[in-house]
């Protein structure tokens, strides 16, 4: 992405990165590594108990910002990048069907003016079943951030728009993953559950690997979105 498509600032929603329950210390390191600049996560994000030390430690791993008050890490973050200007990135877990966290409509009253005294251009991840829950977060931050891109539903949609203030949206950027699935997992253990009703094992399918996500061109100095652009690439498969 950077060398092809002049990408300068990525992120990535990992929270399912661990054989999709959760992340790891030693994942997200892989991630850093593979020219991600900042993760963000969701409601998996206690999947694996490791995630504290992670939380503490790494300023570049971001959790919903509208968790109470006193639990460890941070949901936003002023990142400093050569040649760039400086880029805000905030991470917000929607209600709608979802655990109940703080309002994220109310705090993002508040945080995103103390974020925009530092930077024009800010990036929201907005981890949300309810699409119109997201649709209305974007709507309310129109002209006040840079973009929000929804997270979570793993179903890439196709309504990627600038919205006349100058804030890119897309309701969900999709997932990285076997796209020969359901969600990512294994299609015959998920129907069987439908059937049955029974237990099942859901295991991570391997089978066409995509990568979906959204490339958003901003201005520097006003942090205005000019264009948004869908991602949607297929994966060689690893040779042997």
């Amino acid at each position: 992405m950077r060398s092809e498509r002049g990408v300068q600032f990525i992120v990535a929603n990992g929270e399912n990165s661990a054989g999709g329950s959760g992340i790891t210390p030693k994942i997200a390191e892989e991630l850093f590594e593979a020219g991600v600049d900042v993760i963000t996560t969701g409601d998996h994000l206690w999947d694996q108990k490791e995630v504290a030390a992670l939380l503490e430690s790494e300023p570049r791993f971001l959790r919903p910002a509208n968790y109470p008050a006193g639990v460890g890490g941070t949901g936003s973050g002023v990142f400093e990048r050569p040649g760039l200007p400086p880029v805000a990135v905030v991470n917000m877990q929607g209600r709608t069907f979802m655990a109940a966290l703080e309002n994220p409509f109310r705090l993002a009253q508040t945080l995103i003016p103390q974020l925009r005294d530092r930077t024009p251009i800010i990036f929201v991840d907005f981890h949300a079943e309810a699409t119109s829950e997201k649709i209305a977060f974007a709507r309310m931050l129109d002209g006040q951030v840079s973009a929000v891109i929804g997270t979570h539903t793993h179903v890439q949609t196709a309504d990627e728009q600038v919205f006349p203030l100058g804030t890119a949206f897309l309701c969900d950027a999709g997932f990285t993953g076997g796209y020969e699935s359901i969600l990512g997992r294994d299609i015959a253990p998920i129907i069987e559950r439908f059937l049955t009703n029974s237990p099942q094992r859901f295991t991570v399918a391997k089978g066409d690997i995509r990568l979906h996500g959204a490339i958003v061109d901003i201005d520097e100095t006003t942090g205005r979105a000019r264009s948004i652009q869908r991602v949607e690439e297929r994966l060689d498969p690893p040779t042997a």
